[in-house]
């Protein structure tokens, strides 16, 4: 079904409101799971939505809480999530991050006892749209085998940079898989295999078959065992700042995931003197050549404001139900 981004905000809003939320709260949600779909990330937009409602009817997520700050020194502060909306206590700790980065330059926000933030790339923009550079990551259940082992025991823990630029913000959003579990997802809804080998089959093969690594619970970590340590230390980082859970704490159920820590990150680059990031970036790009992070986020999110956006049957049958 194709329908339009207004179509998909409103009803998404109005859902939110039957389970519980606030409307001004709604509202932001609805926002950040209809621009993920917009932008081309369903998997962590829309088709995730049916989980949200499942963990806030189980009470594994409270729909009242909002994330507090519980601590601070200098440029760092800590907060508290409460086990509320990841996304909205994702997007509020961002908010955070830049408010004081205007003032010292650079600024961390460390976030424990949240849940699921969907998109990360989402905090990315956002930093980016108030011009200031971004970094963020939060870590998962344990959803990925370290290099040399064949059973899930570190986090696929997406990390995002973004870089604010005028004729189009350069956006790096990735996990620590080759492909996210809901890409994964998204390849197999589409009877496609995954264009390079993305993990192991249950006989410790390379598979490019989305349905075998899902079945094995054997993604490939990014760079074999440089994405392997790459998720353990973002791990570390993220539940010492926050004084969260690190992994191996949170529940291995998805239904479950709760208690994640994350870290987001802001600096105003225009603060200090000679830092001409976008003049830069500029020219780092046009010196490439090739496609940038972000750039096909754009392109999407143009096609489907003009076009509509195609939507996922039965999580779009979820939103409707509650409306």
């Amino acid at each position: 079904m194709i329908v339009s981004y207004a179509e998909l905000a409103g009803t998404l809003e109005r859902g939110l409101v039957a389970v519980g939320l606030d409307a001004d709260r709604a509202r932001r949600c609805a926002q950040l799971i209809a621009d993920s779909t917009r932008d081309g990330v369903p998997s962590h937009g829309l088709n995730l939505f049916p989980r949200v409602v499942s963990m806030i009817r189980s009470g594994a997520i409270d729909p009242h809480a909002r994330a507090v700050r519980v601590a601070t020194h200098g440029a760092l502060e800590r907060w508290d999530g409460g086990r509320g909306i990841g996304a909205l206590n994702a997007y509020d700790a961002m908010a955070a991050a830049i408010a004081r980065a205007r003032a010292t330059g650079i600024a961390c926000v460390a976030l424990g006892n949240t849940s699921h933030w969907m998109r990360g790339g989402s905090y990315g923009w956002q930093a980016a749209d108030a011009r200031t550079i971004g970094l963020c990551w939060t870590n998962t259940l344990p959803n990925l085998p370290p290099w040399g082992c064949d059973s899930p025991r570190i986090g696929n823990n997406p990390f995002v940079v973004a870089v604010p630029r005028a004729s189009g913000h350069v956006v790096l959003d990735m996990a620590m898989s080759q492909f996210s579990y809901g890409a994964l997802a998204g390849y197999r809804a589409r009877g496609e295999k995954l264009p390079v080998a993305g993990g192991f089959d249950r006989d410790g093969h390379l598979t490019d078959d989305p349905a075998a690594i899902e079945a094995s619970r054997r993604p490939l970590p990014i760079g074999f065992w440089k994405g392997s340590g790459l998720s353990i230390v973002l791990d570390i980082i993220a539940a010492a700042l926050a004084g969260g859970q690190a992994t191996h704490e949170i529940p291995a159920d998805p239904e479950r995931e709760t208690g994640l820590s994350q870290v987001f990150i802001a600096i105003d680059a225009a603060s200090l003197a000679g830092a001409d990031v976008e003049r830069i970036a500029d020219e780092v790009i046009a010196s490439v050549q090739a496609r940038y992070p972000g750039e096909r986020t754009l392109a999407a999110r143009r096609q489907h404001l003009c076009d509509g956006i195609e939507v996922d049957d039965d999580a779009w049958a979820v939103a409707r139900a509650l409306t």
